[in-house]
């Protein structure tokens, strides 16, 4: 059963009609005990990182979802915001992320070559897929294309867990993996096609 973490943000009935169309199982969690028969997991987000964090923080289900990720080894996929939060730490905030994918969240307007750029990144651009990465495993062809919206990226410690890359003034970590651990910076459940057969890929991992 997939099911999609609702902490109270994130476009969870987006996520909902998305796997219906694909008749792949789904339903939302919204406390612990709804995480126990998770065979993989979507974790949303949308907004500012510190809300995100705090929100997630509060919602008395980080202890069950760390557990099926980290303990259990269900596969996860950070979607947006949701992605930022697998990451260290953020620049848009103070509170700690869940480090599952080392690395900082940074502000496009403080790189010298997206500063003069309109703000946030919104819209369609490509995707530079790495050579294996596994949510592109099938049904690709190359560059496809992604609906965006965020003024930060994630910038990856480690560059071997960068699954696809997309540019913005400069080529951002557009797409992470560390083994079953994945986060995508745009969003899939508005992205057509490409977004269905990502989000398919994951389900059949």
């Amino acid at each position: 059963m997939i099911r999609v973490v609702d902490y109270g943000v994130g476009n969870i009935q987006a996520f909902m009609t998305m796997f219906k169309r694909l008749g792949i199982p789904a339903e939302r969690a919204r406390t612990a005990a709804e995480l126990s028969d998770a065979t993989r997991l979507i974790l949303p987000g949308v907004g500012a990182f510190d809300h995100a964090m705090q929100l997630l923080n509060n919602s008395g289900i980080r202890s069950a979802l760390e557990s099926a990720v980290q303990v259990q080894g269900v596969p996860v996929l950070g979607v947006c915001v949701g992605m930022q939060m697998l990451a260290t730490g953020s620049d848009e905030g103070v509170l700690k992320g869940l480090d599952w994918i080392p690395g900082r969240v940074k502000a496009f307007a403080k790189t010298s070559q997206s500063a003069e750029l309109p703000m946030p990144h919104m819209g369609w651009n490509d995707l530079q897929p790495s050579e294996g990465a596994q949510l592109f495993g099938r049904g690709f062809e190359a560059d496809p294309r992604f609906y965006f919206l965020h003024s930060y990226y994630f910038d990856a410690e480690d560059k071997a867990h960068v699954a696809a890359t997309a540019h913005y003034g400069l080529d951002f970590d557009a797409v992470v993996s560390r083994g079953h651990i994945h986060g995508v910076q745009c969003h899939p459940e508005k992205s057509h096609h490409w977004g269905a057969q990502l989000l398919k890929n994951f389900a059949e991992l």
